[in-house]
This record gives structure tokens, C-alpha cells and sequence, in this order.
């Protein structure tokens, strides 16, 4: 079994406002629940997670989950500093599930399987990336960003496996990563001018981005090509809300 850190401290101050009005992107309403209890509940039912902590509002959720293996602690400013003080909380880990919050069509099966995927290789970072393909046959209507590699199209998941005694000296390294992605000239320092080159024309493989994303956290990356495609619907819009409340049934 595997500890699992879900990440719900993002501030409602995007485009999910037009929908809702909470503080909280993880609050906003789905039907009956929060979206990010959509996502724990998914964690509980799988088999294969232990402890769970939250990075998220605090007051708003403690009592939501009473009784379960769950513990709530506040968000701090930045992406780094909740992922590290989530896994203060799990202590004697040896890997931790990391999940954001905003993918409320996650199930325990695709949890499963990424896990099941993962102990094929041996690494100390596991991330899942999904065909298109595979995400337009689920969900035809969904817009979502895409990287082009030589071996096909593909989007990223919204959760990693992390070892939890090598990761901390890359998270800095991880969060300019985070901070760069939709900056080519920031990108292009971190990466390298040749590869961003290779990557613009279509020519780098999984397995040379692997490499590269490696040396630059200083750890052994994995990716994982996922049939799942509920890891990557994250809800970042009024359009994916919409979507996600459609696959559920729920009217809006």
C-alpha cells in the first residue's frame, strides 16, 4: 500500500469564479459534493492507499471526512511548501500517491492501475501521461493541452508517485519546471535551446524526455503511457465543470 497527498489549496481566483463563489477551487460544488471529495472518496475506495493528508482548506473539510483515515492541514503559498509539509505528515513513507484535487472523474480503478504500472520499473518519480486518442474516444467535448512526441500525442496526468527520501532536493527544481511551462523562453533555459528545438520538431522521444527530466531533478524519472484518461480531466474552466457535471449526471 502506498500513502496518498492530495493538493487542494489553490485560490478560487481564476475562471471558476463565473461558476462559484467559494474560496477554494477544491470547494466548488459538484452535485452534492466538493470537488475534492470526489477525489478522497476515490482514494478510500481504492485497496491499494493507506494515509491520506489533505493541503487544503482546513476548516471547510476537516469534518467532511470524520472518522477516515484522513488528515487536513492548512495550504501554504506555493506548490513546494504543501507538498512538503504534506509529507511531514507521513512519516516512514516510501511512496506517496501525490493528486491535485481538480480531477473529481478519478476512480479507484484508474488509481489501481497506475500503481500496477509502476511497479514495472524502478524509479523515484512515476508520471502518467495519456494518448489523445484514448481521451477524445472518453471524452469527445474536452479541450485539453497536448505535447507532441515521436511516438504519438499526448496529455499529462494530474497525479505523480513520488519516493519521499530522494524527491526533496528536487522540488525546487520541480516547481521552476511548474513555473516555466507556458513560458518557451524560461523553458528553453531549463531545458536546453537543442532540445526545445528537437521537441518543436516533433523529433524527441519519450524516453530522451525521460532522460532529460531526469538530470534536471536529479532523480530517476518514469513515465507511465496510461489508458486511464480520468487522471488528466482536471477541471481548470467553466467548460470542464460542465463536462465533469455531465459524466456524473448532475444538473447544473
Amino acid at each position: 500500500m502506498v500513502d496518498a497527498l492530495v493538493l487542494a489549496g489553490s485560490l478560487n481566483e481564476g475562471a471558476l469564479s463565473r461558476c462559484s463563489t467559494v474560496r477554494y477551487e477544491a470547494l466548488i460544488p459538484i452535485g452534492k459534493k466538493s470537488m475534492v471529495e470526489y477525489v478522497v472518496d476515490a482514494l478510500l475506495d481504492s485497496e491499494r492507499i493507506n494515509r491520506i493528508v489533505v493541503v487544503g482548506p482546513k476548516e471547510e473539510l476537516t469534518g467532511k471526512f470524520a472518522g477516515k483515515n484522513v488528515k487536513v492541514i492548512k495550504p501554504k503559498d506555493n506548490l513546494v511548501d504543501n507538498v512538503v509539509c504534506g509529507l511531514k505528515l507521513l512519516p516512514g513513507a516510501q511512496q506517496v500517491l501525490v493528486v491535485t484535487s481538480d480531477i473529481p472523474l478519478i476512480n479507484p480503478k484508474a488509481v489501481n492501475n497506475f500503481l500496477d504500472q509502476c511497479k514495472e520499473y524502478d524509479a523515484d518519480l512515476y508520471y502518467p501521461i495519456v494518448p489523445r486518442e484514448v481521451v477524445e474516444k472518453r471524452f469527445s467535448s474536452s479541450k485539453r493541452t497536448y505535447v507532441n512526441l515521436k511516438e504519438g500525442v499526448f496529455t499529462g496526468g494530474n497525479v505523480f508517485l513520488l519516493n519521499p527520501n530522494v524527491v526533496w532536493r528536487c522540488l525546487p527544481k520541480g516547481q521552476e519546471i511548474v513555473n516555466a511551462r507556458k513560458s518557451p523562453l524560461k523553458l528553453c533555459r531549463l531545458v536546453g535551446f537543442m532540445f526545445l528545438i528537437r521537441y518543436l520538431m516533433r523529433s524527441v522521444t519519450l524516453e530522451k524526455a525521460q532522460r532529460k527530466v531526469s538530470r534536471l531533478l536529479g532523480i530517476r524519472g518514469r513515465v507511465v503511457v496510461s489508458m486511464d484518461p480520468e487522471l488528466g480531466i482536471d477541471v481548470d474552466k467553466p467548460s470542464d465543470l460542465d463536462l465533469v457535471n455531465k459524466k456524473l449526471g448532475i444538473a447544473r
